[in-house]
């Protein structure tokens, strides 16, 4: 295949995608047929009708009735959900931060998983904080941050050892990489429902981390305190567990789940 063949191709796959877009906001406002929708994306009727037939087979978009026009489908609702949730996260979950930043000193941070790291949503910075580096929308890895060792900790098994199975960069001396090792590790976070990293990320750095749930009870972030070794010690990290799980219990009722 040619450059200008390949470029031909890319160009109609992106037009592609905003047609399907298109049909998305149009169907927002409203119910529409395969007329309507061809007509206002000018396009053939079997253009719109494969466009709408893809959507459909995501969920994106459903029918109404045999023949009928067609709606904005559960598969939106769904997304939609777990955009909101997440932002719901970050609203909720930044006084969480604010308080236990100001009660410890430290930097304390929430994070998700995304596609194999974990991002952190919300930041505070407690009086103490040596550091005024802003962690919000920066990737981690699971492996060395305690945040993400409890992500990892929670996640569906073959979720985990897809994901530990891939190669892991040692970012110091004390990063463990060894999969069975670290598999045993996680086994016992998920026991003790605490992470904590010392210098596995950055030397002199120490951090410890406890899950946040969501409506159901599954783990959707973490919330961990982290700062300099000297001052957030092994003994120190052990003070502020409690707390901290605490605070993690509260946000997780605020978004809809109760431990029975």
């Amino acid at each position: 295949m040619s450059n200008s063949d390949a470029d031909r191709g890319t160009v109609a796959q992106v037009q592609s995608v905003d047609r399907a877009i298109s049909v998305l906001e149009m169907l927002a406002h409203g119910e529409a047929g395969i007329t309507e929708i061809a007509g206002e994306l000018g396009v053939h009727k079997s253009t719109a009708s494969r466009l709408v037939s893809v959507l459909e087979s995501r969920g994106l978009v459903e029918q109404l009735g045999e023949r009928g026009k067609y709606a904005i489908g559960f598969g939106i609702v769904r997304l939609a959900g777990a955009a909101t949730g997440r932002m719901d996260l970050t609203k909720l979950g930044q006084p969480t931060c604010q308080s236990l930043a100001d009660e410890f000193g430290e930097t304390v941070n929430i994070a998700v998983a995304d596609q194999g790291v974990a991002i952190n949503i919300t930041q505070a910075r407690g009086s103490a904080a040596i550091s005024a580096q802003n962690w919000i929308g920066q990737r981690t890895p699971l492996h060395a941050t305690s945040s993400g060792k409890v992500l990892l900790a929670f996640m569906p098994p073959e979720e985990r050892k897809r994901l530990l199975g891939q190669p892991l960069d040692r970012y110091t001396p004390r990063t463990v990489v060894e999969p069975d090792d670290l598999s045993v590790e996680l086994d016992r976070i998920a026991v003790d429902g605490f992470a904590a990293c010392y210098e596995e990320l950055e030397l002199g750095l120490h951090a410890v981390a406890v899950p946040i749930r969501g409506q159901r009870g599954e783990v959707i972030a973490a919330m961990s305190a982290s700062g300099p070794s000297y001052r957030l010690s092994r003994q120190r990290v052990k003070q502020i567990v409690t707390p901290m799980t605490d605070s993690a219990t509260e946000l997780s009722a605020q978004l809809g789940y109760f431990a029975g």
